[in-house]
């Protein structure tokens, strides 16, 4: 849906511009940054606060690891595809609006914990409510920028991301020690450091859900000559989405498409089952939770592509049988498998193993990983952009580099003894990886047509969470735990996603050019009205 005198102005001013950025592009731009800024701080600042949390609720590393990771990660990833749909076919500001709400309460609710139960509940809600940020803001920045300039302007927003987790070490460990200096029984409602600060960075989303509310909404596709119509029932997609994703209502869904599909639902809802209950005997009984959480997701993931699927083939062929597109979200996947796990154990190890007050921890960690994130990704996005004019795949080189290039500083970081060469070695690391992010979000989004982006950003989310963010630290916890709380063994032990990332993401670079030269044809073969 568009504003009348609104929207269709401001994209027919960007027509007029030859397809040009405006001035409000950018001012759009600014706000998405500052809510994804907000959007990490609330997901990251769990970092700074794990070992008193871990001490006041009787956790482990491998119950950090879930809580950070795998609780947030699958929900987060299983509604963001109906979430999604919802953004590919309804106004994305409204929507974006009402899940920073959603996730600014559900962040300050986590104060109120006092269990790792409770947690985790609050968690999933934080899950569900940023699950609607990126599908949007993806769509919205393409419909705002041209293709020459998107993978500029996606890696600008990604920026939030680093500055938002740098933000969250700095106000997270000065909220605690000055609450608990203040309070060292416990503040009002009986309320500790950890909770004052849940409570913090959560309760001022409230108020910037209000601003991002007064964007403009654009006309899909329109930047690129696709002008795209909106659709009459939009939630009705969505509800139907839901259907598709959320258990046991996936049964049903399968039911309706028939037989087959009925059969292959069941046999893969038993796979899984199975695979859960190996891997909690292999593993141990207290892992348990955390592949009940996988096994729901993937059986999501699973139910959902498969109605996908039957409801529309175009989107799915463009986006699931797409060798180039699912290489490129999975290869990314990996390089966001070891950094996440890298990013949120940094500030736990560091307190740990150097003894650093939470308070410094926020200027010696947080601001130089906020720095080194802002200029990877910048930077990154730059050159992917400088690459891609000159060769169709060129993104993909800068991923690539992201994967490979933060390998030796993050073993120097997780080996040394010296906080000084630990800060030198994670900022380094941190720049590596970061650069990886643009590329692989840029290239995604050029795979499909302007009506599939937001499942297109759902599917690719699915890398960064399913895989990246729902295992990478909840292994480099669970190898903690095993190992006498050795985090160091833990965090290094994600490397082993490096070579899966290197071949993943070789096969896209070759595969990458000929599926954006086909991408019409191929639609079209599938039943695409173009």
């Amino acid at each position: 849906m568009t504003e009348p005198g609104t929207a269709a102005a401001d994209s027919t001013t960007q027509q007029e511009n030859g397809g040009e950025a405006t001035a409000y592009s950018w001012y759009v731009l600014g706000v998405l940054v500052l809510v994804y800024i907000l959007n990490f701080v609330d997901r990251q600042i769990l970092s700074i606060l794990a070992n008193d949390i871990k001490k006041d609720l009787s956790l482990t590393d491998a119950d950090l690891g879930f809580l950070y990771g795998t609780a947030f990660a699958v929900f987060y990833s299983l509604f963001g595809i109906p979430l999604g749909r919802l953004a590919d076919n309804w106004h994305r500001v409204r929507l974006m609006s009402i899940g920073l709400a959603v996730w600014s309460a559900m962040t300050a609710v986590s104060g109120l914990s006092r269990s790792g139960a409770q947690l985790t509940v609050a968690r999933i809600g934080v899950g569900v409510g940023e699950a609607t940020a990126s599908p949007a803001a993806y769509s919205l920045i393409s419909d705002y920028f041209p293709q020459r300039l998107r993978a500029t302007a996606l890696a600008i927003y990604s920026s939030g991301l680093f500055l938002g987790g740098g933000l969250s070490l700095l106000v997270g460990g000065l909220i605690v020690e000055q609450w608990n200096a203040a309070y060292p029984g416990g503040g009002p409602m009986g309320l500790v450091g950890w909770q004052a600060a849940f409570m913090a960075v959560g309760l001022p989303g409230l108020a910037l859900s209000l601003w991002v509310a007064t964007i403009r909404e654009p006309i899909r596709g329109a930047i690129d000559g696709l002008a795209t119509p909106t659709t009459e029932a939009p939630f009705r997609g969505f509800i139907a989405e839901l259907a598709n994703v959320i258990p046991p209502f996936t049964v049903i869904g399968a039911a309706r498409r028939g037989a087959s599909a009925l059969v292959a639902n069941l046999v893969a809802a038993g796979v899984i089952f199975a695979a859960i209950q190996i891997l909690t005997g292999v593993l141990g009984v207290a892992t348990r939770q955390q592949w009940i959480f996988v096994g729901i997701g993937v059986y999501a993931v699973f139910s959902w592509a498969s109605a996908l699927r039957s409801r529309d083939l175009p989107t799915f062929r463009v986006i699931w049988a797409s060798p180039a597109f699912i290489c490129t979200t999975l290869g990314y996947g990996m390089v966001a498998f070891t950094s996440y796990a890298s990013s949120y154990w940094a500030a736990p190890y560091a307190e740990r193993v150097f003894g650093i007050a939470k308070a410094e921890l926020g200027w010696f960690i947080g601001a130089p990983g906020a720095l080194a994130g802002f200029l990877g990704v910048i930077l990154g996005g730059r050159i992917a952009d400088y690459l891609h004019s000159r060769v169709a795949a060129g993104r993909l080189y800068v991923t690539l580099f992201g994967l490979l290039a933060a390998i030796l500083p993050l073993i120097g970081a997780f080996t040394t003894n010296s906080f000084t060469a630990f800060v030198v070695y994670s900022f380094v690391a941190q720049v590596m990886s970061s650069s990886a992010l643009g590329g692989a979000a840029a290239t995604s989004q050029s795979l499909v047509l302007p009506r599939m982006r937001g499942t297109a950003t759902a599917t690719f989310f699915l890398a960064t969470t399913l895989v990246g963010l729902a295992l990478g630290p909840f292994m480099a916890g669970y190898v903690s735990a095993t190992n006498a709380d050795n985090l160091s063994a833990g965090v290094l032990s994600t490397l082993v996603a490096a070579p899966v990332g290197l071949v993943l993401l070789l096969v896209a670079i070759r595969s990458v050019p000929a599926a954006q030269a086909g991408l019409i044809a191929r639609a079209r073969a599938a039943g695409e009205p173009l």
